[in-house]
C-alpha cells in the first residue's frame, strides 16, 4: 500500500522531500515512513472491517427479531389464555383485577394488565410480541448509549456496534432459551416474566437521564417514579421482584457517598425507593386472599436440610442448562466488538483525554482507588446473579414442587442481567484489548481478534436460526389448525349446540383443555367452554 494513502501525523511526506526528488530512493532514509504507512493502512483497514462485522450481526439479529414480532399475528389461545379471555370479556378490567386479588394469586398489576390486553379478544396478545421486542431492544440501546456517552462531552459511541449489541442481546433472550414460545408469544408468561424486565430497563434509563440532567425536580420525579413502579412490579412478578431487589439493595449500599462512588445521595435514594416499592408490592401480594388460597392449594414444604440440598441441585441443573447453550457467548463477543470500536474511535483522536487520568494512575471515581473499582465492578455482578437465581429456584420449588426449576419462562428475570453483564464484560475487555493492540506493529493480532470475536458473534446469531424456524413452523401450523377448529365450533354454537368437541392443540409445553383425568379438575376445559358459551367440551 502506498504511503501517500494515509494522512496521519508523521506518515505523509513533507513537501521539501518531493522538491529534492526523494521519491522512494532506497538510499534515502524513508524506510521507516514506508513501514509505518503500510502498518497504519492495515490498521485502518481493520477499522473498516469491524463495522461490517457488526452490521452483519445487527442485520441477522434484526431479521430474527422481525420474524418473532410478525409471529404475533399467528398467536392463538392456549392454557391460561382461555380463562383470561372470558374473564376480560365478562368481568371487565376492574372485575378481573378483583378476581385475581381475591381468588387467584393476588397479582393486582398482572390482573390489570391482563384485563387491558384481552379486552379486545386476541388483538392485544397478537401485538404484544412486537411491542416487547421494540421496547426491550430500544431500551437496551438507549441505556448503553447513555452509559457510554461522556456526561459533559458530545462524543457519541459507535452506532452500528451498539445496535448490534442491543439486537443480539434481545434475540438471545427470546430465542436461545428452552421456552421461546412462552417467553415471547404467550401473553400470560410475557406479562409476568418478560414485561417486568422491559419496565425495569426504562425505569433505570429514566433515572440515569434525570441524574445527568442536574435538575432537582427531575431527580425527585425519578425517585417518586421508582417507588411507584416498584409497588406495581411487586404485584406483577415475584421472581423479578427478587432479582431487582437484590441488585437495587446492593447498588444502594455501594453508592453511599461515604464509599466514594458518588458525590451525593441520589443513586442510593433512588435504589432505596425502588426497594421500598418492591417490598410494599410484594407484601400486598403475599397477604392477599388470592395468594393465601394459592398457597393452600400448594402447601410449601417445611424448610429442612434435605429441601435446601434439593434446591441447590435444581439450581445447579438450571445453570447446566443455561451453560449448555453456547449461543449465549454471543453477548460476550458482541460486547468485545463494541469495545474494539470504542478503542478504535479513541485511538483515532476522538476521546484521548477520557483515558488520560486512568493512564496516569489517577482514580476513575473520586475517593475510590482503581483497584477497588475494578474488583467491585467486575467481580460483583455474577455472584449477585447467582444469588438471585438461587432465590428464584427456591421460590419455584416452593410453588411448583420438584419440577419448578424447569419453568424456563421465569428465567428471564435473571437471564437478561446475565446477558447485559456478559456484554459489558466484553465491551470492557474489548476496549482494553483494542488499546493494547493499537500499535502499528500489531495488525496481525488485531485481525486475529476480529476474526475470533466476529466468528463467535456471527455464529451465535446463526445458531438462533433453527430455534426461530422451529418456532415459526409450530406457531403457524397451530394457527391454521386452530382457525379451522374455531370456525367449526362457532358454527355449531350458532346452530344451538350446548356441547362441542375440542381437539387439544399443544404448543410451547403449555396446558391445553382436556388434560386432566376428570372434567371437574380441568380448569382449562371449563374456561374454554365458558369462552364459547357452551356447557361442556369433549374430545372429538
Amino acid at each position: 500500500m502506498s504511503r501517500t494513502t494515509t494522512s496521519e501525523p508523521g506518515d505523509a511526506r513533507m513537501p521539501h522531500d518531493e522538491q529534492n526528488g526523494n521519491d522512494g530512493d532506497p538510499g534515502q532514509d524513508t524506510g521507516g515512513a514506508e513501514e509505518t504507512g503500510d502498518a497504519v493502512g492495515r490498521r485502518e483497514g481493520l477499522r473498516q472491517v469491524l463495522p461490517w462485522i457488526a452490521l452483519l450481526v445487527a442485520a441477522g439479529a434484526g431479521a430474527l427479531l422481525s420474524v418473532g414480532a410478525f409471529l404475533g399475528v399467528y398467536v392463538r389461545p392456549t392454557s391460561d389464555d382461555w380463562c383470561a379471555l372470558w374473564k376480560a370479556r365478562d368481568m371487565g378490567v376492574l372485575g378481573i383485577t378483583s378476581d385475581f386479588y381475591r381468588t387467584q394469586n393476588g397479582r393486582v398489576t398482572n390482573a390489570f394488565l391482563t384485563g387491558l390486553l384481552y379486552s379486545d379478544d386476541m388483538r392485544g396478545p397478537k401485538l404484544l410480541p412486537a411491542f416487547l421486542i421494540l421496547t426491550l431492544g430500544t431500551g437496551l440501546f438507549l441505556l448503553a448509549r447513555t452509559a457510554l456517552r461522556p456526561p459533559r462531552r458530545p462524543a457519541e459511541p459507535p452506532l452500528v456496534p451498539l445496535v448490534a449489541a442491543a439486537a443480539l442481546v434481545t434475540a438471545l433472550l427470546f430465542f436461545a432459551g428452552t421456552r421461546s414460545y412462552q417467553v415471547l408469544l404467550w401473553a400470560p408468561a410475557t406479562i409476568s416474566h418478560t414485561l417486568p424486565s422491559v419496565i425495569g430497563i426504562w425505569t433505570v434509563l429514566g433515572a440515569v437521564r434525570a441524574a445527568r440532567s442536574g435538575v432537582r425536580w427531575a431527580r425527585a420525579a425519578a425517585v417518586g417514579a421508582a417507588l411507584l413502579v416498584g409497588v406495581a412490579l411487586g404485584m406483577l412478578s415475584e421472581p423479578f421482584t427478587l432479582v431487582a431487589g437484590v441488585f437495587s439493595a446492593t447498588v444502594a449500599v455501594l453508592c453511599l457517598p461515604r464509599f466514594g462512588w458518588t458525590r451525593d445521595r441520589y443513586a442510593s435514594t433512588w435504589c432505596a425507593a425502588a426497594c421500598l416499592g418492591l417490598l410494599a408490592g410484594l407484601v400486598l401480594l403475599y397477604t392477599s386472599p388470592g395468594a393465601r388460597w394459592r398457597r393452600a392449594q400448594h402447601p410449601p414444604e417445611p424448610l429442612s436440610a434435605a429441601s435446601v440440598g434439593e434446591t441447590f441441585r435444581d439450581w445447579w441443573r438450571l445453570w447446566q442448562t443455561v451453560g449448555g447453550q453456547w449461543a449465549y457467548l454471543g453477548a460476550l463477543a458482541v460486547g468485545v466488538l463494541l469495545g474494539l470500536a470504542l478503542a478504535a474511535r479513541q485511538d483515532s483522536g476522538g476521546a484521548r483525554q477520557e483515558s488520560g487520568g486512568a493512564r496516569r494512575g489517577g482514580p476513575a471515581v473520586p475517593g475510590l482507588p482503581p483497584r477497588a473499582l475494578f474488583r467491585v465492578a467486575v467481580l460483583l455482578p455474577l455472584p449477585l446473579i447467582g444469588l438471585a437465581s438461587l432465590g428464584v429456584v427456591f421460590g419455584l420449588r416452593s410453588g411448583y414442587g420438584d419440577t419448578g426449576w424447569t419453568y424456563g419462562r421465569t428465567w428471564t428475570s435473571f437471564l437478561l442481567p446475565l446477558l447485559i453483564t456478559l456484554c459489558a464484560y466484553g465491551a470492557w475487555g474489548g476496549r482494553l484489548l483494542g488499546r493494547r493492540l493499537a500499535s502499528p506493529l500489531r495488525p496481525a493480532a488485531r485481525a486475529a481478534v476480529l476474526v475470533a470475536v466476529g466468528t463467535v458473534a456471527v455464529g451465535s446469531t446463526a445458531a438462533l436460526v433453527q430455534p426461530v424456524r422451529a418456532l415459526t413452523t409450530s406457531t403457524v401450523a397451530r394457527s391454521v389448525a386452530w382457525d379451522a377448529q374455531d370456525s367449526r365450533i362457532r358454527g355449531e354454537v350458532a346452530a344451538g349446540a350446548r356441547e362441542v368437541a375440542y381437539g387439544p392443540l399443544l404448543i410451547g409445553g403449555l396446558t391445553e383443555p382436556l388434560f386432566a383425568s376428570s372434567y371437574e379438575r380441568d380448569w382449562a376445559a371449563r374456561c374454554t367452554a365458558t369462552y364459547y358459551g357452551v356447557n361442556r367440551i369433549h374430545r372429538p
